[in-house]
C-alpha cells in the first residue's frame, strides 16, 4: 500500500510581507520629517502662506506710498513669559527700513528658553514682507524677571504696488508667538536693556 501524498509546505510570505511593510512605513516617516525644514525654505523664498521673507539688503528706492504695520504678540505651551510690542502699529513708506522692538520677561523662577514663530496677513502680503534682522533668527534665553528688548528691522518690497490682489489692502499685520524650546548647549542668555538704551538694530540676531 503506497503512503498518502503529503502537500508540499511553502515558505511563508508573511515575514517578506512584513519587513517590506516596516521600510515603507519608516521611509514616509522619514520624508515627513524632511519636508518640515523644507517646507519652511519654501515659505521663506516665495512668502507661501503668510511666511515672512528674509531679505539679505535693503531695497534700492523708497516710494511715496505708506503701509501701516501692526504688531501681535503672544505666548503659547505653557510659556511663562511676558511677551508684547513696545508700539501697536507703525505707518511705513514702500521700501522704508524700519526697526521696533518687542519687550519680553521671562517670570518664572529658571532660565527658560523659547522659539518665537511668525506670520503675517492677509496672506498676500507674505511675499513682500522682508526681514533684515529678527530676534526669531534664533532661540532666545531669558533669565527669570529680567526684562529684554527684542528688536526686528523688516521693510516692504516695492514691487508689491504691481500686485493686483494688494492694490486694495494698506494694513499688515505681523504676528509672533513664542513657545518653549529646548536649550542649546551653550545658550546665550539675552541681556537686559538698559534704561533709556537704544537697541542696536544694525546687525542680525
Amino acid at each position: 500500500m503506497s503512503e498518502p501524498v503529503r502537500p508540499v509546505r511553502r515558505p511563508s510570505n508573511f515575514g517578506i510581507t512584513a519587513a517590506v511593510c516596516l521600510v515603507f512605513v519608516a521611509g514616509m516617516v522619514g520624508a515627513s520629517f524632511a519636508a518640515v525644514p523644507l517646507y519652511r525654505i519654501f515659505c521663506q523664498a516665495t512668502g507661501y502662506n503668510g511666511t515672512v521673507r528674509r531679505a539679505e539688503a535693503a531695497p534700492s528706492r523708497v516710494l511715496d506710498k505708506t503701509m501701516t504695520v501692526r504688531f501681535d504678540a503672544n505666548v503659547s505651551g505653557g510659556l511663562g513669559w511676558d511677551f508684547a510690542p513696545d508700539v501697536r502699529e507703525v505707518k511705513v513708506k514702500i521700501g522704508q527700513v524700519q526697526t521696533v522692538s518687542f519687550h519680553a520677561e521671562n517670570l518664572m523662577q529658571t532660565v527658560n528658553t523659547a522659539s518665537a514663530v511668525f506670520n503675517v496677513s492677509p496672506d498676500a502680503a507674505g511675499g513682500y514682507f522682508n526681514k533684515l534682522a529678527c530676534f526669531c533668527f534664533t532661540q532666545q534665553t531669558l533669565s527669570p524677571h529680567t526684562p529684554t528688548e527684542l528688536p526686528v528691522t523688516f521693510f516692504i518690497d516695492p514691487s508689491v504696488v504691481n500686485d493686483v490682489d494688494m492694490s486694495n489692502i494698506d494694513t499688515i499685520t505681523l504676528s509672533y508667538t513664542f513657545y518653549p524650546a529646548a536649550p542649546p548647549a551653550q545658550a546665550n542668555v539675552a541681556k537686559p536693556a538698559a534704561p533709556g538704551a537704544v537697541p542696536d538694530n544694525t546687525k542680525p540676531l
